[in-house]
């Protein structure tokens, strides 16, 4: 009995990896155009690297990551927190700070 990896191949292992790259590329650009994740993973799936190239030609709409941002996301820091949001160790301080005011 030959085992089931055998049967598949390198070529058709290689086409697996690119159908999925076209779904994720795919899904990655409608989403930062504003039209959601699952138009793009459909189209990428489906339409296997033209539908990367036809989300590419859609236009963005207005108020979405690519129309603000530009197609290619802002790159933070290593070290850089969105004080905002919180992030790791916040809360921590602001506890200890408190703690130490009121003793």
């Amino acid at each position: 009995m030959t085992p089931l990896l055998g049967l598949i191949g390198m070529l058709g292992l290689w086409l697996l990896f690119g159908w999925l790259l076209s779904g994720i590329a795919a899904s990655w650009l409608s989403s930062r155009k504003g039209y959601g994740e699952k138009p793009g993973v459909a189209a990428g799936l489906l339409l296997l690297p033209l539908g990367v190239l036809i989300w590419l030609v859609i236009p963005a709409r207005e108020g979405s990551e690519w129309k603000e941002d530009g197609p290619l996301p802002k790159r933070r820091g290593r070290g850089a927190i969105d004080i905002e949001a919180g992030g790791p160790g916040l809360e921590a301080a602001s506890s200890g700070d408190e703690a130490s005011a009121e003793g």
